[in-house]
């Protein structure tokens, strides 16, 4: 009994003491400002929601790539005539563009190539092979000989040399550099137009028809082949 009394006599010195707090505190807070009207805020500008012009990059152009990746050649013809242009660099002084002759392919397909190694720009020409190395006539080159009176075409790396007007009429001389060609100067083989290297040979007959072992192009070709490769570069005739 006396255990409650006690409980109930501290219970209520908190309240009453709890009570006597709140008053102080009350007493010594003074009354709060009347409150003041907020100004009113100024309006803003209404966003520009209308679609902002697009600015449009122009594509970024292809990488170049490498000039053998864009050449029609075939990629082992393509590394011997490279090879045989370091090998002759002492003579052959213009490495800008080269012609390659592919005689794997028949007299029926564009097999002259003139390569710009500069650019990477690269254009396709019938031409003809020697009738000696073509008895048959079948279109497909057989061999190759560097032998006076065998008329037919030679294997290996060309110089071309100065132009002259001849038989053929305007041609362009040839240097051997290579054993299996050397005789091509004193056997007269060189560049020039022909009826029988023309484009409409292969309509009517399939091939074009076969030189002396020089290499014969289009007669309306000669000139472009002329203004190709100019005096000092190199052609490479060969098969893959």
């Amino acid at each position: 009994m006396a255990e409650l009394s006690s409980k109930a006599s501290r219970r209520d010195l908190l309240i009453s003491g709890a009570a006597v707090a709140v008053g102080a505190l009350s007493r010594s807070v003074s009354p709060l400002p009347p409150v003041q009207p907020l100004p009113r805020p100024a309006l803003l500008p209404r966003p520009d929601l209308s679609p902002a012009p697009l600015s449009i990059r122009p594509p970024a152009a292809a990488p170049a790539q490498p000039a053998a990746a864009r050449f029609s050649v075939d990629p082992r013809l393509l590394q011997k005539a490279l090879a045989a242009l370091d090998r002759h660099a002492d003579v052959i002084k213009a490495h800008d563009r080269i012609a390659i002759v592919d005689f794997t392919a028949p007299s029926s397909e564009a097999r002259l190539h003139f390569l710009d190694v500069v650019s990477g720009k690269a254009c396709r020409l019938l031409v003809a092979h020697g009738s000696g190395s073509d008895p048959a006539h079948t279109g497909f080159l057989k061999s190759f000989s560097n032998a006076f009176g065998s008329n037919a075409s030679s294997e290996g790396a060309f110089l071309t040399e100065d132009y002259y007007v001849g038989k053929h009429g305007r041609s362009q001389r040839l240097v051997g550099l290579d054993p299996t060609n050397n005789n091509a100067l004193d056997r007269a083989v060189v560049i020039h137009g022909a009826w029988y290297a023309n484009d409409d040979m292969i309509r009517a007959h399939g091939k074009l028809g076969r030189s002396q072992g020089c290499f014969a192009v289009g007669e309306n070709k000669l000139g472009d082949v002329f203004g190709f490769l100019g005096k000092g570069r190199l052609v490479y005739a060969a098969r893959a």
